[in-house]
């Protein structure tokens, strides 16, 4: 029998997750074996393409350029300098109210940065083929795996044994690793699922994030580079799910007059870009995030809706722990005491966000005219006392910091 490939790491999962973690620990010396059962999908027209798009916020764009990817994707970013929250809960999709939120407010640099996430594969597989420490398997997944005080054995997909003194779970909200090491989650469904796709329009997004809150949960224009001489913006439609089923099935033209009046008709007519994907939407936070010679990171420990960025920010807030713990003792990888420190630094973080994300969805979904009328007024008083919209930025960026 052919005995196991020795690594230092095995990263089971191949999205954007587990190619930044498979980046950033070969980047510090690390040997690495990322593994997926789908091969990345790396063009935008393609079949399976994920035509979502990912707000890099500060401390990410920090971690990016340790894992050597930033160089990379900062040509094809786009600056999100203003968060904007729109109220449209009136009788009709008008807009009530605007407040924004901007990062000049607390930082010489942009909230963050944004990217089509079928873009970011790309770039990332590019990176990964540089690293000659990495070792990028895509179309191989993790069959099984066993674990032991001082490694774990793995066998991929194709009958290969590794054996890593550490297993990073990057595999998603069904994680076959967290399920093998026996960790519960627990799951809020909010009925809701997420419309994701592009558009153009005509007037400029001018590095303005929009999010028009109405009900059914929020819309968003994200900007996105000019395409072919138009403003172009990502967008992601939160509903409740008989109402995507139905603008899913809808023709373009009539799909293109209901975005347009939902978006308030802030950018004028929108025009579709891209085909439209749907995806769930629910909240869902693992019970601890490490187990023997594992740690779960992303979606793998912890998923939540899409607003205000979080989802991937606090993926990679878990990635920049775990590096931290791993160069501070490399003789030590994937051991107890390094893995129960991982736990403690992010465990309760990702609670508390995940339970504070839980409630802004909760709030953007209602639909009862007294409860979007209480909403608007709660927003207004958040926004008109500079100290706590500072604050509420400075939490929002995961910076910790006060002021």
């Amino acid at each position: 029998m052919t005995p196991p490939i020795e690594t230092d790491i095995l990263v089971s999962g191949g999205g954007v997750a587990g190619l930044t973690a498979a980046a950033a620990f070969g980047a510090a010396g690390f040997s690495v074996i990322c593994v997926d059962p789908t091969p990345p999908v790396t063009e935008m027209q393609a079949e399976g393409s994920d035509l979502r798009t990912t707000a890099f916020l500060q401390p990410s764009r920090d971690f990016l350029i340790r894992a050597g990817l930033w160089d990379r994707l900062a040509p094809y970013a786009s600056a999100l300098q203003i968060m904007r929250i729109v109220d449209a809960g009136g009788a009709e999709p008008e807009p009530r109210t605007s407040h924004d939120f901007n990062a000049a407010d607390i930082s010489d640099l942009p909230f963050g940065w944004n990217l089509p996430n079928w873009l970011l594969r790309r770039e990332m597989v590019a990176r990964l083929a540089e690293l000659p420490n990495v070792d990028f398997r895509p179309g191989t997944g993790t069959a099984s795996l066993l674990t032991r005080e001082r490694e774990a054995l793995v066998t991929l997909s194709d009958g290969t044994r590794i054996r890593a003194r550490l297993v990073i779970a990057a595999d998603g909200r069904n994680s076959p690793v967290r399920e093998a090491v026996n960790i519960p989650v627990k799951t809020t469904r909010y009925g809701q699922k997420a419309l994701a796709f592009a558009v153009t329009h005509d007037e400029p997004h001018n590095n303005v994030s929009t999010e028009i809150h109405r009900s059914g949960g929020p819309f968003t224009l994200v900007p996105l580079p000019d395409h072919e001489g138009r403003p172009c913006s990502a967008i992601v439609w939160m509903e409740r799910g008989p109402e995507v089923a139905r603008l899913a099935a809808l023709p373009v033209p009539a799909f293109e007059a209901d975005m347009t009046a939902r978006s308030a008709h802030l950018f004028g007519p929108l025009t579709l870009l891209t085909r439209r994907t749907v995806w769930p939407i629910i909240s869902q936070v693992a019970e601890r995030m490490e187990a023997e010679r594992v740690a779960l990171v992303a979606e793998a420990a912890h998923v939540v809706p899409p607003i205000g960025a979080q989802g991937l920010n606090m993926s990679l807030g878990d990635m920049r722990v775990l590096l931290d713990l791993a160069k501070a003792d490399p003789a030590n990888l994937g051991s107890a005491k390094m893995l129960a420190a991982y736990n403690k630094a992010r465990h309760g973080e990702v609670k508390a966000r995940v339970t504070g994300i839980d409630a802004l969805n909760r709030a953007s979904m209602v639909s009862l005219q007294g409860l979007r009328d209480m909403r608007m007024r709660a927003l207004k008083t958040f926004y008109s006392v500079k100290p706590v919209r500072t604050t509420l930025m400075r939490a929002g960026l995961g910076t910790g910091k006060s002021g």
